[in-house]
């Protein structure tokens, strides 16, 4: 497991993704951001953060959520140092979304979110 993940590490995979997305809450996402080190989390990390979430657990997992929220494409980069980073701080699994289009960056066969 990775020494960068909080608490419950039981809850987490072997690279640091929660597996169940449901047992994610704005707490755990901070202390995420604080084990990572991202700083404070602004109104514009939440709002990619809630665009994922929402996206992934309706099913309609978008290749640019930066771009629907009026970011630039890189907003992820901005944010969070990478793709990576925002999707776990977001509480997803590693594993992508639920009907194949898989942003979860390095995800088997999936898209790589931008």
């Amino acid at each position: 497991m990775d020494d960068s993940t909080p608490c419950h590490q039981d809850l987490f995979d072997e690279q640091g993704f929660l597996e169940d997305p449901e047992l994610w809450s704005r707490d755990l996402a901070l202390a995420i951001a604080a084990e990572l080190r991202l700083g404070e989390l602004t109104e514009t990390h939440w709002d990619l953060i809630d665009r994922l979430r929402g996206d992934y657990l309706e099913g309609c997992a978008r290749i640019d959520p930066c771009r629907a929220l009026g970011l630039p494409v890189d907003c992820a980069e901005r944010l969070f140092g990478g793709v990576r980073t925002a999707w776990r701080v977001a509480g997803l699994p590693a594993s992508g979304s639920p009907r194949g289009a898989s942003l979860a960056p390095g995800g088997e066969g999936g898209r790589q979110l931008r």
